[in-house]
């Protein structure tokens, strides 16, 4: 498929009435190993998880070494990747242009709870930038509502991420992401408050399972640097193993 139509797609498995799940990769070859499932239907960049593998802090991890690996994990799976851009490294519409450019046809672009004005203005010159370049750009605009919240109320919080999100949409956003371990209750008030299928999840200990969003009529769940977590454990407990003088287990798949 081209990007354009890849694009399209992905803006698809938003509206669609299955929730989007996606499994979040960080390089090439954990890409590939999700990909190859016949379940996968997107794939999700982790910017934690590729800060983390190249020495970087979360939301550190420089420009053009971010573009660079969601362009070759673009290029090396056939279905549609949406990039995990930070906060759009202060100039958003130039960022997604670059991604476009590397086979990326969707993104998380962070506010940070800057102002309004200044987080609507970056949504505007992402999409700018994506017609420009003739792609559907699905833009997952998230909002730091709760991440961020420091010690204001759930209800300040809730009520900050609906402005925010409906702003995000207005500007022509395709979701709003709203990170945070949300229950029933306040997944219920922001899917009222923003649209059907238009907010975005993030799946961690103690949150609702995709099942579950999905009848609140939550449109996408990711699962953020969980996957290489627990693929960073299972390495470091076989390295234990093979120190208290175990063996590599047998039938071990190739995946790499």
């Amino acid at each position: 498929m081209t990007t354009a139509a890849k694009a399209q797609t992905l803006v698809g498995l938003y509206d669609a009435p299955e929730i989007l799940r996606v499994v979040n990769v960080w390089d090439v070859v954990s890409a590939k190993a999700v990909a190859a499932l016949p379940e996968t239907k997107a794939l999700a960049t982790a910017g934690h998880g590729i800060a983390a593998s190249f020495g970087y802090e979360d939301g550190a991890t420089p420009r053009e070494v971010m573009i660079d690996m969601v362009g070759r994990i673009a290029a090396a799976v056939q279905v549609p990747v949406t990039a995990d851009l930070d906060d759009g490294y202060g100039d958003a519409g130039e960022t997604a242009r670059l991604a476009i450019a590397a086979g990326v046809v969707g993104a998380n672009v962070e506010d940070r709870l800057k102002p309004l004005d200044e987080s609507v203005a970056a949504v505007e010159a992402i999409v700018k930038a994506a017609e420009g370049e003739g792609v559907p750009f699905a833009l997952n605009a998230r909002t730091d509502a709760f991440v961020r919240a420091g010690g204001r109320s759930v209800k300040e919080s809730v009520a900050d991420a609906i402005q925010r999100g409906r702003a995000y949409l207005d500007a022509g956003a395709t979701a709003v992401f709203v990170p945070g371990i949300l229950d029933m209750n306040v997944t219920r008030q922001l899917v009222e408050g923003i649209g059907e299928r238009k907010v975005s999840v993030i799946g961690l200990p103690g949150a609702l399972a995709a099942s579950e969003y999905e009848k609140l009529g939550v449109a996408r769940i990711s699962y953020g640097p969980l996957p290489q977590r627990v693929a960073l454990t299972a390495l470091q407990e076989l390295a234990a193993d093979l120190y208290a003088g175990g063996v590599v287990p047998a039938n071990l798949p190739a995946l790499n």
